[in-house]
């Protein structure tokens, strides 16, 4: 057997769904090693990035460098390798030519058998499919809040203030935002356009009499949004 090439990752959401820390992903691997006599084990880590992308992970990166013939690239679980679909076949076609073997830990998966690869394929397939579902249903009830005036995140845009969890409109902060609807759609620039306010006596949201162009900014591209 050659060498056991270990790659171990967490993300911070990674963290929180499988509450695996790089030392346990480590110890896991290194035992599997142990087991089937490995006489080298290297080991290479990416901490706090995701696993959507493979080719901004420099960890994996260098791991698939050094894999090569006869070796093992071998993980905790799928979701440390990758998160997509189309990278983690990709991975398999790189251990494949290179006649390397892949081992996931968690899902039992061993590419030296032909149902180590379907199953390996399959899972891959469910991986991304349970993602496109969480992240279908965030997105609807992100939009049913907006739809509904409630608050679905960041700060709270001018011109409304928070009532609970419902973004209202604040009277005082409207007339600015009218004023700077009207001035930019006559071609005003922006510095031009604080001077406007500055003169009709409107305050920032922090309560500043003086308007920055960068402040004047980001409200007009919440109106384009």
């Amino acid at each position: 057997m050659g060498k056991t090439i270990g790659y171990i990752r967490v993300s911070t959401p990674g963290q929180v769904e499988d509450g695996v820390s790089m030392d346990a992903q480590d110890a896991k691997v290194r035992a599997w090693a142990e087991l089937n006599n490995a006489p080298e084990v290297v080991i290479f880590r990416d901490e706090g990035i995701s696993g959507k992308r493979s080719d901004n992970r420099p960890g994996l990166q260098a791991a698939l460098d050094m894999v090569g013939k006869g070796d093992a690239l071998v993980v905790y679980s799928l979701s440390r390798l990758s998160r997509s679909t189309k990278d983690a076949l990709i991975l398999a076609e790189t251990l494949s030519r290179k006649e390397a073997d892949l081992v996931s830990l968690s899902e039992e998966i061993d590419t030296t058998t032909a149902a180590g690869k379907m199953v390996f394929r399959m899972l891959a397939v469910l991986s991304e499919f349970e993602r496109d579902q969480v992240s279908d249903r965030t997105r609807f009830a992100l939009a049913h809040k907006k739809a509904n005036g409630e608050k679905t995140g960041g700060d709270i845009p001018f011109g409304y203030s928070l009532d609970g969890r419902r973004l209202v409109e604040d009277q005082n902060e409207q007339k600015a935002v009218a004023l700077i609807r009207d001035l930019r759609g006559k071609g005003y620039r922006l510095q031009a356009i604080c001077w406007e306010l500055e003169k009709e006596g409107y305050r920032t949201r922090r309560g500043n009499l003086k308007w920055q162009p960068k402040t004047v900014s980001r409200i007009i591209e919440r109106l384009a949004a």
